[in-house]
Formats: structure tokens, sequence, C-alpha cells
């Protein structure tokens, strides 16, 4: 499987938790009361999500988002001699 890197670019505004979850005590589920904890905004660039959250006047923190490094591979490495894990049919 591969997976797309579609809408990876976009800035998220999560609002933090007002309650904590409880754990429902027949079925066991967690569940929460607290409606803001569905709501997630998305903005094109970074100084949008800043720009509304201080509009509105709810504090935030940034989190940069994770760069993954990215290696090309062949498929000819499947059959390298020096391979970490022997390779199995």
């Amino acid at each position: 499987m591969q997976s797309g890197r579609a809408l990876t670019k976009r800035w998220v505004l999560e609002f933090e938790p007002e309650r904590p979850r409880t754990i429902e005590p027949l079925m066991g589920w967690t569940s929460s009361a607290d409606m803001r904890s569905q709501v997630l905004l998305e903005f094109d660039t970074r100084e949008e999500a800043v720009a509304y959250a201080e509009t509105n006047q709810i504090p935030y923190q940034i989190f940069e988002p994770h760069v993954p490094e990215v290696r090309p591979k062949s498929y000819a490495d499947n059959f390298r001699f020096d391979r970490k894990e022997p390779w199995t049919h």
C-alpha cells in the first residue's frame, strides 16, 4: 500500500480538552462531554491559523510538522548480500 500526501500541507487548530474523558461503566468505552474536542479547524497557512487564534483570543501552541526523511529504494536492494534481515520466500 502507498500512503498519499494529499492535504498534508494544512495547519490544524485543535481545542484543549475542558474536561477529562470518562469510561462508560456498561461498555467500557471512553466518552467525553466536551463538544470542543470534536472541532478541528483547518487553515492553508500558519499565519492564518495564528491570526484566527489571536483574533478570537484562543491560547495556542505551534507544533512544527514532522518532515519524513525520503530515502529512495530500488527493487535490487531486496537482494543485497548485506541485508540486515535474510531474504525468505
